[in-house]
């Protein structure tokens, strides 16, 4: 890591692709919960009181999509219309059956599309993760929290920006928070500010007890005044946050996204195995930074490529750190779909906050 200084972003619940990608998710833990072997590629756009699913989805029960959508809207707190947007929108669903020519390959436990993926791990954070992606994370979740407690003046949408200072590849200082959240205008953005600053900045910087930073290095709502988030402000889609929902852009991004398609695309799945093999050799003090490398081509069971790349921070052997991970775990599509029990409806906690980081995933595993 040569920056001297890095920065990352993450977004609230609410914010327009963010929904999208939990309709999606919501919609494939719906299909898994009805059918294990479902096959969902599901995609939805969000805008001005409108909302459209489209994608394939092979499931042994009809799903009732409209219910699935307006329920996430509802949770995710647009239950006014001033917003511009709520759980009563028009929702237009185009979904078909998964293509035959598809299916031919996954029916026999293939990949059910080609492409590369990554994963990542370094000693940053006790998750083994990235620092400013983990408190880039950590204050929209608090931000989304206060929302529907203490701080009812918020509303849904929000983002948040972390720059951290690096010495010899270290974080050392947080040099500057950015966020931004629509409140209610009856209320001073100088106050919201501040309620931001005491309740959401300095509890995260003492749970990871980094430096106290001065109120006046945090920048909120760069315009100062954000009344309505949300779709009536940004079109959503499906997708858009592939950054958001790894490693921030301090580890390489595969071609695809995750939300909205079942562990037969390895675009979801052996990400999630890539980031397993790359956590556990940070874990066993292998190297003190990892990134691992899949790919996959549709129909075939096996991966094309596997590479895994330390930074020249091994503590061993390359040799022995290979036949350490490439023996951890079978990476055949069906072996990574069984070792982490993906055929389960657990998808949509993974679409808000980072598909990386969280204990609660199997995939975070150590050993």
């Amino acid at each position: 890591m040569n920056y001297p200084l890095f920065v990352s972003e993450s977004v609230c619940a609410g914010h327009p692709d963010k929904i999208c990608d939990q309709i999606s998710d919501a919609i494939l833990d719906a299909a898994l919960e009805n059918d294990k072997n479902a096959r969902v590629a599901v995609e939805t756009l969000v805008t001005t009181n409108q909302v459209v699913v489209a994608g394939e989805v092979t499931c042994g029960q009809k799903l009732d999509y409209e219910s699935i959508v307006r329920k996430k809207i509802e949770e995710l707190g647009y239950i006014n219309s001033i917003f511009g947007f709520d759980s009563k929108a028009n929702v237009e669903v185009l979904i078909h059956e998964q293509s035959k020519d598809i299916a031919l390959g996954v029916d026999n436990d293939g990949a059910g599309d080609q492409g590369m993926m990554f994963g990542y791990a370094c000693k940053e954070t006790p998750q083994l993760m990235p620092l400013p992606i983990v408190l880039a994370h950590e204050l929209c979740q608090r931000m989304d929290e206060l929302q529907f407690e203490k701080l009812n003046y918020l509303r849904p949408d929000g983002k948040a920006e972390v720059s951290i200072s690096y010495e010899n590849s270290l974080p050392k200082l947080v040099e500057k928070i950015v966020l931004a959240k629509p409140f209610d205008p009856k209320f001073e953005v100088d106050q919201v500010k501040i309620d931001l600053y005491k309740l959401v900045v300095l509890p995260v910087l003492e749970k990871y007890r980094l430096n106290r930073l001065k109120i006046d290095k945090v920048v909120f709502n760069g315009t100062g005044k954000w009344e309505i988030g949300g779709p009536a402000s940004d079109t959503g889609v499906t997708g858009r946050k592939i950054v958001v929902d790894t490693y921030g852009g301090m580890g390489r991004i595969g071609g695809g996204c995750f939300s909205g398609k079942d562990p037969t695309k390895v675009d979801r799945s052996a990400a999630y195995a890539a980031r397993f093999l790359a956590k556990n050799i940070v874990a066993n003090d292998l190297a003190d930074r990892c990134e691992v490398q899949l790919a996959y081509v549709i129909g075939q069971k096996e991966p094309i490529v596997k590479s895994v790349e330390t930074f020249g921070t091994e503590k061993k052997e390359i040799k022995m750190i290979e036949d350490f991970i490439w023996n951890l775990m079978e990476l055949s599509v069906k072996g990574i779909i069984e070792k982490f029990d993906l055929k389960r409806p657990i998808y949509q906690k993974t679409a808000r906050y980072g598909h990386f980081g969280n204990e609660d995933y199997p995939w975070e595993r150590i050993g």
